[in-house]
């Protein structure tokens, strides 16, 4: 019989997934224990400090330090613009608070806030490949704070104010901004304010409506409401026309209580005095406050077509759901990610600073904030390209009522946005390096970022909207049930454990993961399907060499094949394994149950993603000495993969000669298979023999001018498996990148295996591939 966890659902039937990881009830308890889990694996936190220069010598160490650092010192010290010539300072944000106001917690402390500045510090780097250093600072007295931020203006080229409670954020904002003569930008405020503004521009367009004669009521009196309040007047909203209110209702003019200078700027003339009378014949409701705060009679009450942006997090004022269930003609924001046009802050503010930045702003000021809310809104306005649809599969992204902001991870924000607010800069004179090719300067732009991150993102929203059953054949293991757990929460499907229901329920205890409801267990001894996996596999080898009974031992006792054989027989979507055995002898039970696409090589493509670069190492599973014939094959291969992945191939056969210097058996296949792939006529970049350091180098290129390569090679095919294994292991220790896999390639059924010192990370990524894999192939 089946030894089973308890299931909410049939795993046959289809499975109704949730839209987000907050949508099914108790999965917040996970995510947090998910989440200090990977705060303390390996190295803690989530940020480090890597040199840009070589340290290996001594005469690197008099270069980069004493005596040599003392030149530069000199030339800054004689004009104090090149220290952005000659340090990181201009690429270089410090994520500074005092931890009065984190997230949704409140006043947590600076070193409780510390987790969240790291994290913006990540994603300074991964949308805008800007250096983010987070910096706490262990006092609420606003003068200190000033002070203490005020004196490390030298060594940054900006400040990113976060989670300072209000109003004491505005004091220190604006007296900062006096006082430094760098950006300093309180995100809390702006950043929402931006986005916002975006979309209200969208949705009073979509709706036949001028800024110049809307009707805005703002619930929430915050920093972040009050800056959106001041955003959509300086853009053109009349004064009279915004309604601010708080916990105590209505600000109007001549109100005394709870009053203070920022509340009173906004003061309106108007007999309304709680949040149901002034939403009556409004057009717009902005919602900064707090889950429920409105209710569908208030919305009744809203003017035609109305504009609803429910940014409350992590629940909104209402839901879209309670809207449109009275007013279906109205356009819906809220702040989270499971619903269209989601308010998100990281639209913002990496992008606003790559501008500033880049032109040496002095501050960041209303032009710059109003240019990005108009890049940001036309960029919702264009046809969205194949790789955006792909990562949001789930839903229409064309112009209109449920697509009226872009979506964080479109790949043309880095460059639709940055040269918006430079440009701003320039025209309002705070812009101290101006950009004088801006055409060349948002080439520049989409070089900066790799396209690896978005294609896993597209590749994960394909998954939620395909979920997939996917079984994680060493289900005992630790790692193992954090990602099928994690792979559950996330909604990507229903994950099945290989292994002992109360061995794995115990392990999940220990470690505070929660229930296993949802995650199926097989334990591979006591299963019902035995009888029928052990027919399976005897059918396939009984003419190499095995017997019955080894086919039952097998299926009984190994639980790579069990997994296999799960999915062969379409009992399972994909499989991942590789946790408690060696590559080649986890590979080889694979093959034993499962067989290769028709007309494929079944091979292992590596890809390394280092310094914004990803390459793509093949073969480093199968081909030990691979003939021209497989050579041009595995290249054909990994280029589709590559482009797959959101990289146009550029292929190099890699060899130690380049192009006949020196010759011999090994130069000779990979010329052989450079001839063979000329027949094929591939539509892909392809040349070779050559040198890694020639492939990798558009300056080593040029010395070879008939080289077919346009730049440096982003996919390298190597002569023989020992090559491969070598060079994607070498980096993967060397560290300074991220190694994905190998990913096997061109096996009929998904099955991918990761290494014996994989993270918990590692096999979510290996489970969304080969998730990935089995909806391109159903």
């Amino acid at each position: 019989m089946s030894d089973r966890a308890p299931s909410s659902a049939d795993p046959k039937a289809p499975a109704q997934q949730p839209r987000s990881a907050f949508a099914r009830g108790g999965d917040r308890a996970d995510i947090g224990q998910e989440s200090l889990l990977l705060h303390a694996s390996g190295r803690p936190g989530k940020i480090e400090v890597v040199a840009t220069k070589p340290l290996t010598t001594q005469r690197d160490l008099s270069l980069a330090y004493s005596p040599g650092v003392a030149r530069p010192c000199e030339e800054i010290a004689r004009d104090p613009s090149l220290a952005y010539d000659y340090t990181a300072k201009g690429n270089l944000v410090a994520v500074i608070s005092n931890g009065t106001a984190v997230l949704g917690l409140g006043d947590l402390g600076a070193l409780a806030s510390k987790p969240v500045m790291e994290g913006k510090a990540v994603l300074f780097k991964r949308f805008a490949d800007i250096d983010g250093i987070d910096l706490e600072v262990d006092t609420r007295e606003v003068e200190e704070f000033i002070q203490a931020v005020r004196y490390l203006g030298p060594s940054f080229g900006g400040i990113n104010l976060e989670d300072i409670k209000a109003p004491e954020c505005f004091i220190i904002e604006q007296r900062l901004r006096e006082l430094m003569d760098i950006p300093v930008f309180h995100d809390d405020q702006h950043g929402t304010a931006i986005i916002a503004a975006a979309g209200l521009i969208n949705a009073a367009e979509l709706t036949g409506r001028d800024l110049k004669h809307l009707k805005v009521v703002v619930n929430g009196a915050g920093a972040a409401a009050i800056a959106c309040v001041e955003l959509i007047k300086a853009m053109g909203v009349p004064g009279d026309n915004v309604i601010l209110c708080d916990t105590r209702g209505v600000i109007f003019q001549g109100r005394e209580d709870g009053m203070n200078q920022w509340k009173a700027a906004h003061a309106a003339p108007t007999e309304a005095r709680t949040l149901a009378e002034a939403m009556a014949g409004a057009d717009v409701f902005f919602g900064l406050s707090v889950k429920g705060a409105v209710d569908q009679a208030m919305v009744e009450t809203m003017a035609e077509k109305p504009i609803i942006f429910a940014m409350a997090n992590p629940d909104p004022e209402i839901t879209p759901e309670e809207v449109k269930a009275v007013r279906p003609d109205a356009i819906v924001a809220t702040g989270r990610s499971d619903y269209a046009n989601q308010i998100n802050n990281v639209l913002g503010f990496p992008y606003i600073f790559r501008g500033a930045l880049d032109v040496r702003a002095r501050t960041i000021n209303e032009d710059m904030k109003i240019a990005a809310a108009r890049a940001i809104a036309a960029l919702a306005r264009e046809d969205v390209p194949d790789e955006v649809a792909a990562a949001y599969s789930g839903r229409r992204l064309r112009y209109g009522p449920d697509y009226i902001i872009p979506v964080p991870f479109d790949p043309r924000l880095i460059a639709t946005i940055p040269p918006a607010v430079a440009e701003a800069a320039m025209l309002t004179g705070v812009a101290k390096k101006p950009i004088i090719d801006m055409d060349a300067y948002r080439h520049d732009l989409l070089a900066r970022l790799d396209p690896t991150a978005a294609s896993l993102q597209a590749i994960a929203a394909e998954v939620a909207e395909h979920p997939r059953r996917v079984v994680f054949a060493e289900g005992e293991e630790e790692k193992a049930i954090r990602a099928a757990l994690a792979f559950r929460n996330a909604g990507y499907g229903e994950p099945v454990l290989v292994g002992r229901a109360h061995r794995i329920a115990e392990t999940a205890a220990a470690m505070g993961l929660g229930d296993l409801d949802g995650v199926e267990i097989h334990n591979a001894k006591l299963s019902e399907n035995n009888a029928q996996y052990t027919e399976f596999l005897y059918q396939r080898l009984q003419r190499k060499g095995v017997l019955e009974r080894d086919a039952q031992r097998m299926v009984n006792q190994d639980r790579n094949v069990f997994a296999a054989c799960m999915v062969a027989l379409g009992q399972a979507d994909a499989m991942v394994t590789g946790l408690t055995r060696g590559y080649y002898q986890t590979f080889e039970e694979i093959r034993r149950v499962i067989d290769p696409k028709p007309g494929a090589r079944v091979f292992g493509v590596s890809i390394v993603v280092a310094r914004g670069r990803t390459v793509f190492i093949a073969d480093t599973t199968a081909h030990e000495v691979p003939d021209p014939e497989a050579l041009a094959d595995i290249a054909i291969q990994t280029a589709a993969r590559a482009r797959a992945m959101g990289h146009e191939p550029r292929v190099a056969l890699l060899s130690y000669s380049n192009f006949g210097n020196p010759t011999g058996a090994v130069s000779q296949r990979m010329r052989q298979a450079v001839e063979l792939l000329d027949a094929r006529r591939p539509d892909f970049e392809y040349d070779g023999e050559m040198a890694a350091d020639v492939a990798l180098d558009a300056q080593l290129q040029a010395h070879y001018p008939f080289c077919r390569l346009s730049g440096p090679a982003n996919v390298l095919i190597m002569p023989g498996l020992h090559a491969a294994t070598i060079a994607g292991q070498t980096l993967d220790k060397l560290g300074g990148g991220t190694l994905l896999g190998p990913v096997i390639v061109g096996l009929s059924k998904p099955a991918q295996i990761v290494g014996m010192d994989a993270t918990v990370s590692d096999l979510m990524h290996m489970a969304l591939l080969a998730s990935f894999d089995s909806i391109n192939a159903s």
